[in-house]
């Protein structure tokens, strides 16, 4: 019984020191300093060990400038347990806040010394010198520890510090010494270099990498800057140089194309196809395994389809594929991506929606009859069956609700209503994907929901909606003529509606997609003429930069609006692009 009534005891009284120490942190952050010094002393005399409560009330008599108490408590703290030299930063950063600099640095050379009778105490002292902002004391600190216990490595620490100083090229150094003697360090010096790098390759962070990375190349080879290199160059989106690394680092260790595979991968949905295509192509020229192998024909041919590659060229590809491979679960990538070829590219649905039954009929795990039944949806979308598209969408999205394939076929629900001119239902589906763990799905579904938003405002027949709908659907259905003239009709019908941008943006596209340049770019300038503050603007002003560039191959003009993009739009998400472009068109040295 006796030691039941001690439990309880001791459990209560630890309850009202955890009461107490959160008290005293409510008031500390609300600065009530003299209420959270009451309690942190008293927290502090029942534990004169635990340094917490000693660092808050030393914080708590500094705000209140009751420096003397200050100087008092941390002497007494050290007359108690000697052995805390990082005190002593406190003492002179204690009279440092009452500017007497001299006595400072009297306390911040005793704690340093005192780390060559103690190398373990380096840490510690560094530390608390960081954290009162001594940097240059903390660089000391830090670097006498290492010197004097090899086995003690606080680059991280020191890295940081050059960082807090904008030192960049120090840090940069740091953080290759740290991979240099431990190449497992590598994937952490990756998030710390991470804060530093943007995606511009003109930034003077990357300039600093760049150059740090190919004098060790020289001077000290190892896979390692290959391997930062290529990482720095995937940042600036620069893949066919990252590509020449990886390619080099395969030649010393030609064991695994996984890297290789990864990059041809992020180049594709980075839409450089070619960088791609060079990828999956030397993939195939040294790989010896059949899923290596099939999924590098699928990155070609999707690629080929992008590059607008002949459609009888693409078909003897697909054809080559199945002799070789067949059609089974392995190839359901593949199979699918035909169908989409079938109906969307040879206008042949039927064969499509034959070729997808049958992949049905494979033995399919739930995910991949939820990739075959929305592609399957997909084409009776093409065909004007909506209900029959609603539900395969729909069995998808219960099967998989909380999987991206769900939400996508969630989307696609609320996509098919929008074409119907069902917006409400439309909008009620959307708006559960704001918040959708797919970044993409998530930004298609905000755009979508704007657009019906924006637009069904100021009309509350949403007559010039459903007209701008029934477009859009149409250019689903690669039916661009009538697309084209259906969207005329709205901007004949609808001027100054805040459907007009929209429909004037859409027509653009389509009149790129049929090789009307003109009449893009004509439209491309009216949306910069009725607003050049429209949220579309840079999109257009873009559009135009790029069909100059690509399709008329007018070096001028593209420089013009790519040069645009930098100096009147400087939040747009199209300005490192456009000025890496600029600067190029230009004849700037970008490498």
């Amino acid at each position: 019984m006796r030691k039941i009534i001690f439990l309880l005891i001791c459990c209560y009284s630890l309850q009202i020191k955890a009461q107490d120490a959160s008290l005293a942190y409510l008031y500390f952050r609300n600065g009530e300093y003299e209420k959270a010094a009451s309690l942190y002393k008293t927290l502090h005399e029942k534990n004169p060990i635990n340094t917490s409560y000693l660092n808050y009330l030393v914080d708590c008599y500094q705000q209140t400038e009751d420096f003397n108490k200050v100087k008092s408590l941390l002497n007494t703290q050290l007359s108690k347990i000697p052995n805390q030299h990082y005190l002593w930063v406190e003492l002179g950063y204690n009279y440092q806040l009452q500017h007497k600099q001299d006595s400072a640095e009297v306390y911040y050379k005793k704690a340093i010394n005192s780390i060559e009778k103690s190398s373990n105490q380096g840490y510690l002292i560094g530390r608390t010198f960081q954290g009162n902002y001594l940097l240059d004391y903390a660089l000391t600190s830090y670097q006498k520890a290492m010197e004097l216990n090899p086995s003690a490595n606080y680059n991280l620490q020191i890295a940081s510090i050059y960082g807090e100083k904008a030192d960049l090229e120090n840090m940069f150094k740091t953080y290759l010494n740290l991979v240099e003697s431990n190449p497992n360090y590598l994937s952490s010096a990756k998030i710390y270099i991470s804060k530093y790098i943007t995606d511009d390759p003109e930034n003077e962070s990357n300039k600093h990498l760049k150059k740090l990375l190919i004098q060790r190349m020289q001077n000290n080879p190892q896979n390692s800057w290959n391997q930062l290199l290529s990482w720095l160059f995937m940042q600036q989106k620069d893949y066919g140089k990252a590509l020449i690394q990886e390619k080099a680092l395969f030649k010393r260790n030609p064991t695994n194309l996984k890297s290789i595979i990864d990059l041809g991968s992020i180049a594709f949905e980075n839409k450089q196809y070619i960088i791609s295509k060079n990828c999956f192509t030397y993939v195939l020229e040294n790989t010896t395994t059949k899923e290596e192998q099939i999924t590098s024909k699928l990155y070609l041919l999707q690629s080929d389809l992008e590059l607008n590659a002949p459609i009888t060229e693409i078909e003897n590809q697909f054809n080559q594929i199945f002799n070789e491979y067949g059609k089974n679960i392995n190839t359901l990538n593949i199979q699918l991506k035909f169908a989409e070829f079938l109906a969307f590219k040879k206008n042949h649905p039927s064969e499509a929606i034959t070729v997808l039954k049958k992949a049905l009929k494979l033995p399919l795990n739930e995910f991949q009859q939820g990739q075959t039944k929305t592609k399957l949806a997909d084409i009776y979308l093409l065909t004007n069956k909506f209900s029959t598209a609603l539900i395969l969408y729909t069995q998808v999205q219960n099967k998989l609700k909380n999987h991206e394939i769900g939400q996508s076929a969630r989307f696609k629900i609320a996509q098919t209503s929008y074409f119907k001119g069902d917006f409400e239902w439309a909008q009620s589906q959307l708006k559960v994907l704001k918040n959708s763990t797919s970044q993409l799905i998530s930004n298609d579904a905000l755009d979508l929901n704007l657009l019906i938003t924006d637009n069904a405002f100021k009309d509350s027949l949403k007559v010039a909606l459903k007209k701008y709908a029934y477009a859009d659907l149409l250019s689903y259905q690669n039916k661009n003529r009538q697309a084209i003239d259906s969207l005329n009709i709205v901007l004949n019908n609808f001027k100054g509606h805040p459907i007009e941008d929209e429909a004037l943006f859409k027509q653009a596209q389509l009149f790129e997609k049929t090789n009307d340049f003109d009449k893009a770019i004509l439209n491309y300038l009216k949306i910069i003429a009725l607003n050049k503050d429209d949220i579309l603007a840079d999109d257009a002003t873009f559009n135009l930069a790029e069909l100059y560039l690509n399709k008329m191959n007018d070096i001028e003009n593209a420089k013009n609006y790519y040069k645009k993009i930098v100096f009147e739009y400087p939040s747009s998400i199209y300005l490192v692009d456009a000025r890496k472009k600029y600067r190029k068109l230009r004849g700037d040295n970008i490498n």
